[in-house]
């Protein structure tokens, strides 16, 4: 079997994440400042490869918080292999060792659970692989209007989309029109998760990306 280079497992990982965010949550709109993040560089994007240390987490999420211009950033991991639970408790533990910026986990099994606006919140990170994503404390404050003194776990609870989140009275708006939005699409937008996974399993075979799961 011919080797396939990192590049090229690294482009079918992105490529795989791009549907998603395109597809999925700039189509429904589920975060208003998705399209322009991606579309003007500010979402930052590397790959941890195998089953990832704590350490090799925090050194790829301190990589990528570095970056001023591009203030969104997101860590991904395709070939791990991890519950949900156990992804948050990761979350935790990076988040432990960054304090700079909030963290949230998006896990490809998250459940639908429309009961509430807030349960919805695990389905709309329902990314192709394990990731998390970072943002700035205080990109989070001055959009917020907090004080930087502010919680960090309420600013961690609104980080529901792939963008920086608005002030608390927009996040509210926004999540009751993804609630609203999903109640009304969510076969379609299920339907397209499925065959983004469907996609994964058959790229990430062909060039050799390991613990590829099946759905």
């Amino acid at each position: 079997m011919v080797a396939v280079s990192e590049a090229r497992r690294r482009t079918e990982v992105l490529r795989i994440l791009s549907r998603y965010l395109v597809e999925v949550v700039e189509a429904y709109d589920l975060c208003p400042w998705a399209r322009r993040a991606r579309e003007r560089g500010e979402l930052q994007i590397d790959i941890v490869w195998g089953t990832p240390t704590i350490g090799e987490w925090v050194t790829a999420c301190e990589a990528l918080s570095v970056h001023k211009q591009a203030p969104v950033a997101m860590v991904v991991a395709p070939e791990l292999v991890i519950g949900a639970g156990k992804l948050h408790d990761l979350r935790n533990d990076v988040s432990n060792r960054i304090q700079s910026a909030g963290i949230a986990e998006f896990h490809p099994e998250a459940p639908l659970d429309l009961l509430t606006p807030a349960r919805l919140v695990p389905y709309l990170r329902r990314s192709p692989d394990p990731l998390l994503q970072l943002v700035p404390l205080s990109l989070l404050a001055s959009v917020r209007g907090d004080s930087p003194t502010v919680d960090r776990m309420h600013q961690v609870q609104a980080l529901g989309g792939v963008a920086v989140p608005p002030r608390r009275d927009a996040g509210d708006r926004i999540a009751d029109d993804n609630h609203a939005t999903v109640s009304a699409a969510h076969a379609a937008i299920t339907s397209t998760l499925e065959d983004i996974a469907e996609d994964r399993r058959r790229s990430y075979e062909l060039v050799g990306i390991s613990a590829s799961r099946t759905r």
